[in-house]
């Protein structure tokens, strides 16, 4: 079912402010990590992680799950779908992927947060949960950028199902701009596949488990 044009403007607009709350949630969230990494004083450290774990759970993951639901919303209620282009799919992939390895990593944030309040914290412990508190803020900022390229770029046209779909219907092609798009595809194609492995990366990580052994 297609949106009216109307309906259709306003679920743009919430993606797009969801999208931006999200990334400016990440990159807030991202200087405590940094923070309570590199800082020595064992006071802003404790606050850092504390507010980090009050950012997770009211800010970025609201942010995310509002993000992927609008966009779903986007993709199935207009002509694009869901399926039918490649940069679409790809930007929901990246998009559901960063938001569960964002509810594994928050259970990381929740030990961290526990340890800060203990009163035996100090500004040296837990040093591999700390670098891997930075490492996941920067790989979901860089996975946040891709998707933010994507919905500028639109590259790589349409899937075989898109096209299939467009020749039931008759339906005209999409017009995307070649000369803008064409000289950028290398680049895109390098981005993606360095999100990829970051996704992977962290997602194998904590499969493994890493995230809860670093006493």
């Amino acid at each position: 079912m297609t949106m009216t044009p109307g309906i259709r403007k306003f679920a743009l607009l919430l993606h797009v402010a969801f999208s931006l709350g999200w990334m400016g949630s990440v990159l807030a969230y991202l200087a405590l990590a940094a923070n309570g990494l590199l800082g020595r004083d064992a006071a802003l450290a404790r606050s850092a992680y504390l507010s980090m774990e009050l950012i997770g759970w009211t800010v970025i993951v609201p942010f995310s799950l509002a993000t992927l639901l609008s966009g779903l919303l986007q993709s199935l209620g207009t002509e694009w779908g869901l399926f039918r282009h490649y940069w679409v799919t790809v930007k929901f992939v990246l998009a559901a992927a960063g938001s569960l390895i964002l509810l594994t990593h928050m259970k990381v944030v929740g030990q961290m947060a526990d340890s800060a309040r203990a009163a035996t914290f100090s500004d040296e412990a837990f040093g591999g949960i700390r670098v891997q508190l930075v490492v996941h803020a920067a790989g979901g900022l860089l996975v946040l950028l891709a998707a933010t390229a994507l919905s500028f770029y639109k590259p790589w046209g349409m899937t075989p199902y898109g096209r299939r779909i467009q020749q039931a219907h008759s339906a005209p092609v999409l017009a995307i701009d070649k000369s803008s798009t064409a000289p950028s595809r290398l680049g895109i194609y390098y981005l993606l596949g360095i999100m990829g492995t970051v996704l992977a990366l962290l997602l194998l990580h904590h499969l493994a488990g890493g995230g809860l052994r670093h006493h």
